[in-house]
């Protein structure tokens, strides 16, 4: 599961976009889903917060095909093509748009009680959903937001098939998606809770947002009182985590006082937003097991290549952070590795002072860490490799052949290096959730 909740997805787009900061953005979210979200980012880039109401106008004998849309101050954008097409005659266009204009008046009377809406004029405006099926509503919003005066368009939102994600590039200035995984068939399977958002929460989420600082420094103080809570009694806390030199972002949840804890080493191409690791923390929660997910890399050094298999600085790093944790909760540790981060963990986990209780490798490199720290590693250790990655198979073969501790190789049939296929991944966290169960002498969930 990729994400809590909306309130989640806001929190981790707003790391994607600290960058426009800078420039006194106008953040505004699509009613419903797309509001909670930008409340977030809003918050965290201390911006203000407005909804954008759009009405898509329907070719009339197959309203779902949509030759324009319309948006507050009497915008209107046109698909001439589709109109052309669809053999839509001007008092066709006018008729549809009488009736759209009724409910978007309506609609945003609602929904900003009230209120005026927020100029654009001249401004960066960064428009948010929970997330793209078609992209329709996303682009149609894009281009009545320029239209309303906008000098530069985000588009932003958590998640989002790869071909709509594709025709959303040029819908915008700068499109942001934390996730466009390929195995997509609906924006609620990337959410844990997805239930709908209703007008009244829309309305209090704009209202609070408008109230200036007194409603700030309250969410702030929330905020604070949820941090405290989620430490005491279970949940997740975004930690900045001293690892050397470097300050890294993570994502701690815990499950309960005391519960074991599972720090995720990403490899190339991944980070701590990764659907796959989280799908396996996900399902580590439900066992009552904590995860501490976090990038080993800062932002710029992922673009360094040689970084990214640097194995001795990331296992350095995971170390670092390792003993952070350990200092912070005081609880039974284990790794989850992918790719490089696999390497990484082992390392780690061969360290004199390590003590770690299970390493879980997933398509991981444990090749890379060291024929001579391989046997050194004393932690329990499971490798979980497709049987179609045969290059890797080959590689933890190897590697496996040079552990000393308790080891075990689990092939997944018909698997890839990234377990895509339907049921790998499931595969995948029920292998390490029964590896890390037993070995930390946890009850089956």
């Amino acid at each position: 599961m990729l994400f809590t909740d909306r309130a989640d997805a806001g929190r981790q787009l707003s790391e994607a976009l600290r960058h426009l900061a800078k420039d006194d953005p106008v953040v505004l979210g699509l009613p419903r889903g797309g509001v909670p979200v930008a409340y977030q980012v809003a918050q965290a880039l201390d911006a203000p917060l407005d909804v954008i109401v759009v009405r898509k106008l329907g070719v009339p004998y197959q309203p779902e095909l949509g030759f324009g849309a319309i948006g507050e101050g009497g915008v209107r954008v046109l698909s001439e093509d589709i109109i052309r097409r669809g053999r839509v005659g001007p008092a066709d266009v006018d008729a549809v748009q009488r009736t759209e204009e009724a409910e978007l008046a309506r609609q945003a009377g609602r929904f900003r009680a009230g209120r005026r809406r927020l100029p654009l004029d001249g401004r960066t405006a960064i428009v948010i959903d929970d997330g793209i099926a078609t992209g329709a509503t996303a682009a149609a919003a894009c281009r009545v937001v320029r239209a309303q005066g906008a000098a530069r368009v985000v588009l932003a939102v958590p998640v989002a098939p790869p071909d709509a994600a594709a025709r959303l590039r040029t819908a915008a200035d700068e499109f942001v998606c934390l996730s466009t995984p390929y195995a997509f068939s609906a924006v609620g399977e990337w959410y844990r809770d997805f239930s709908q958002t209703s007008d009244d929460e829309v309305i209090s989420l704009l209202s609070q947002a408008a109230g200036g600082t007194a409603e700030r420094a309250g969410a702030t103080a929330a905020g604070t009182r949820a941090s405290r809570a989620a430490r005491d009694t279970g949940g997740t806390e975004e930690v900045r985590i001293e690892a050397g030199p470097v300050r890294l972002t993570g994502d701690l949840t815990r499950t309960a006082a005391g519960a074991p804890v599972v720090m995720f080493a990403h490899g190339s191409g991944s980070s701590r937003r990764s659907p796959r690791n989280r799908a396996v923390a996900a399902t580590l929660h439900r066992a009552g097991l904590g995860t501490l997910l976090f990038d080993l890399l800062t932002p710029a050094e992922e673009a360094d290549r040689a970084k990214v298999f640097d194995i001795d600085t990331l296992a350095r790093r995971l170390a670092e952070a390792t003993r952070w944790l350990r200092a912070r909760e005081a609880v039974p540790i284990g790794y989850f590795g992918a790719s490089t981060g696999a390497a990484a963990a082992l390392r780690a986990a061969a360290y004199p002072d390590a003590d770690i209780g299970a390493v879980v490798s997933r398509g991981g490199r444990p090749d890379l860490a060291g024929h001579s720290l391989l046997a050194a590693v004393q932690a329990p250790t499971l490798l979980i490799v497709g049987s179609a990655d045969t290059l890797v198979l080959g590689l933890n073969r190897q590697a496996q052949s040079a552990l000393t501790c308790e080891n075990r190789l689990e092939i997944v049939p018909g698997a890839t290096h990234l377990f895509e296929e339907r049921g790998a991944l499931d595969t995948v966290s029920a292998l390490a959730r029964d590896w890390f169960t037993r070995h930390f002498h946890l009850l089956p969930a």
